[in-house]
């Protein structure tokens, strides 16, 4: 059966921010920094505001706002840093794109021309765009709390342990690798509505957001008020990938103006708006070695990392470099010991916070790419190689202190060698070198952790007019939450899924909620949900047991129905709601990871004359656990595979080293994947539920993009191998390739 929310969104009944009736909203728009370091010596918004149609003009003073909080609960060696980030740059702006001034007018062309005739005078300052370039001796210098630009410096697993097992080794692989810094560039971008009732006091703001009890906890946080004086709403997200899990400026820059003029106030951002200043993802470089013994078992991994974190800090932008690789660095593999040091370095670049599977993919990227180069030296078999060092028993204690519960990481190995047919591929090479084209054949595994916040709720509640509703904070951005927790809740009560009614992304109407982050919606919203359902069964038992003169252990439940064993005798839970609340509410709470798996096998050709790169081939077997519904997993996996495979070989924001200038800023120069440069992905699962919630399931959502940079990589690689070149910087572009192929004496 297919999704019972794609009806409206294919004949166009999709509501999002902008189709939200707006009424007497006026349009805000943003005037952002064409610097990425300057002092701002002064602000002349005169002009501005005694032009038509322009209602407000906003600059830092006016505001009176507390800075918007870094809320990662990071424990660091060196103390974590946490300059104040001003909803409006408050004398220095720190990247190109910060955002200035606020402009309100009566149209969004009127508030337009205001913004162009506000005039800053900028003083320019160096800039530094790298992050090791940042933490070098001299650099500019973006904060004075921070010195050296240092934010942090975090650190994981027992360095002495790991130096000595390197320096033991039978063979030790390095490579220097960098996870460069990528746009999630979601389709709808952000937008929002600020409403505010004077008579209540509450504002409502109306946003393309998930995880929305945090974000509201945090915009009370900058205004300094009570949560219950704001309530937060998303209609229909047309996509997020982690970038729409955060306080941006402009949603406090909204509340704010909608109750100074006492109208709705509408800001929706333009597609270079939200690549300059919006968050990004990734950038991350790392220097790794992993120590082998003589029989070619992995002793040591050791991982030294610096993390650009831009001008500032996100609401949980260190987590990505930190907390999260540490929790999936050593994938499936036994390393007696892994050691992590990250250090974070400001700089004079957007943001970096959360994008699909935040810190998972520059974990597995490392450990991938360091077991295909040291399979390449040694001369072993990539695939038996991997066999060779698997965890193969199960509870498993990693190094860094996970323990993984189950999985068959062998098996994902084998099927997925089967699956790539990895027995034709010298017949597929061979054809491609005839049409003078290289071919390489990779594989990487991936281990995900999976869950994000540990917190989620739940609440059911049943009608008496024949409806059960279901309350639920692990916000849709387009993944087919009402699809499958509605039937997930209607096999349960065994009743018809159309008598389901589903509540998401509202602060007036869910309890709790963390978003779906961490690939968690069915691992912590769902256990929540079967947990509130029990109770709802639980209650009505008791109910039908005193409405019906019975014993509750002689009640039968099917169908809906309340029936006294051997009798004709009996009641609706339908019924049952009309005489006496039955509904419940169920938090989770402490829950452990879980750790979806899988192994990827990917096929690329090289043209010989321009370097492009095709992927040809893409298979693989993962383990979810058990799923609720495979059509929804797998398109889950290649959403995150469409995006993984951009990562290799297109997607990349380019600073300009000198100035700080954007060079990506459009999608003219941010090259998105297309689906003429995707083929046919070939996923193919496994299953061995977990224990860790009551549906046995592990988590979807982030696998392909985690996996397919280092397959993808991998194939490449092995395509390159006979010109000798043994390592290509992603994105592999079709220039990046021609250069180094041209250096190798291998290009035309």
């Amino acid at each position: 059966m297919g999704r019972l929310e794609d009806f409206r969104f294919l004949t166009g009944q999709g509501r999002f921010v902008d189709d939200v009736a707006r009424g007497t909203a006026a349009e805000a728009v943003v005037l952002r920094a064409p610097h990425a370091h300057a002092v701002i010596r002064s602000i002349d918004s005169g002009r501005a505001k005694s032009m038509p149609g322009v209602l407000a003009v906003l600059v830092e003073s006016d505001l009176g706002l507390a800075p918007i909080p870094c809320i990662t609960p990071l424990d660091a060696t060196d103390r974590l840093v946490i300059p104040p980030r001003r909803v409006l740059a408050r004398g220095r702006v720190r990247h190109v794109g910060e955002a200035v001034a606020f402009v309100v007018a009566e149209t969004l062309r009127q508030a337009l021309d205001a913004a162009e005739a506000i005039e800053v005078d900028y003083e320019p300052l160096p800039v530094v765009t790298d992050g090791a370039e940042a933490l070098a001796s001299p650099a500019p210098q973006l904060w004075d709390e921070a010195p050296g630009n240092l934010a942090f410096r975090f650190e994981r697993g027992d360095r002495e342990a790991v130096e000595a097992a390197i320096d033991g080794a039978a063979h030790v692989i390095t490579l220097d690798l960098m996870n460069q810094r990528v746009a999630a560039v979601p389709l709808e971008p952000r937008a929002g509505l600020a409403q505010h009732d004077a008579d209540s006091g509450k504002s409502l703001l109306t946003f393309t957001g998930q995880g929305l009890h945090p974000i509201r906890s945090q915009l009370a946080t900058v205004f300094g008020e009570p949560v219950d004086h704001f309530d937060l709403t998303a209609p229909d997200v047309g996509g997020g990938f982690g970038c729409k899990n955060y306080l941006y400026p402009e949603w406090p820059l909204l509340v704010l103006a909608a109750r100074r003029l006492r109208r709705p106030v509408h800001w929706a951002a333009q597609r270079s708006e939200e690549i300059a200043a919006g968050t990004h993802g990734r950038d991350f470089r790392a220097r790794a070695r992993l120590a082998l013994d003589g029989s070619g078992r992995f002793r040591a991994l050791d991982v030294r990392a610096v993390a650009n974190l831009g001008a500032g800090l996100s609401t949980s932008g260190p987590h990505s470099s930190t907390l999260a690789p540490a929790t999936a660095l050593g994938g499936v593999y036994a390393i007696p010991h892994v050691y992590l040091e990250t250090r974070g370095a400001f700089t004079n670049c957007a943001p970096i916070d959360a994008y699909r599977g935040a810190g998972k993919p520059e974990a597995n990227y490392i450990v991938e790419r360091l077991v295909d180069k040291a399979a390449r030296e040694l001369g072993v078999d990539p695939a038996d190689f991997r066999q060779r060092n698997v965890i193969r028993s199960f509870p498993y204690r990693t190094s860094l202190g996970q323990t993984i519960d189950t999985g068959n990481f062998a098996a994902n190995i084998e099927g997925a060698m089967l699956r790539a047919d990895r027995g034709g591929f010298a017949r597929r090479r061979a054809a491609s070198e005839q049409a003078g084209k290289l071919r390489g054949f990779g594989i990487a595994c991936f281990l995900e952790t999976s869950r994000g916040p540990d917190r989620e709720g739940a609440e059911v509640r049943v009608g008496a007019d024949g409806t059960v509703e279901l309350r639920l904070g692990t916000d849709s951005t387009g993944q087919g939450h009402e699809t499958v927790l509605p039937r997930l809740a209607a096999e349960r009560l065994g009743i018809a899924v159309e008598a389901v009614r589903y509540v998401q992304a509202d602060t007036r109407r869910t309890r709790v909620g963390e978003g779906h982050g961490g690939a968690r919606t069915l691992h912590m919203g769902g256990a929540a949900l079967c947990l509130a359902i029990d109770a709802v069964l639980g209650r009505a038992r008791e109910e039908a047991a005193r409405l019906l003169q019975a014993n509750a252990a002689d009640l039968e439940y099917a169908g809906g129905f309340f029936a006294v064993r051997g009798t004709q005798r009996g009641i609706s839970l339908f019924e049952i709601a009309g005489d006496v609340d039955v509904g419940a509410f169920e938090l989770v709470e402490g829950a452990e990871i879980t750790f979806p798996s899988g192994c990827h096998a990917a096929e690329v050709e090289v043209d010989r004359e321009t370097g492009e790169v095709t992927l040809a081939r893409y298979s693989g077997v993962d383990d979810y656990g058990r799923r609720l519904d495979t059509q929804l997993t797998l398109g889950q996996v290649v959403g995150g595979l469409a995006q993984g495979a951009g990562q290799a070989l297109r997607e990349a924001i380019a600073y300009d080293p000198g100035t700080g200038q954007l060079m990506s800023g459009s999608l003219m120069d941010y090259t998105l994947p297309r689906a003429g440069d995707l083929p046919d992905f070939s996923i193919a699962f496994l299953e061995t539920p977990t224990k860790r919630n009551p549906l046995g399931v592990k988590g979807a959502g982030q696998a392909g993009a985690i996996a397919a940079p280092a397959t993808i990589m991998n194939a490449l690689i092995d395509a390159l191998a006979p010109l000798g070149i043994d390592d290509v910087p992603m994105p592999a572009t079709g220039h990046a390739v021609w250069l180094a192929m041209r250096r190798a004496g291998g290009a035309n």
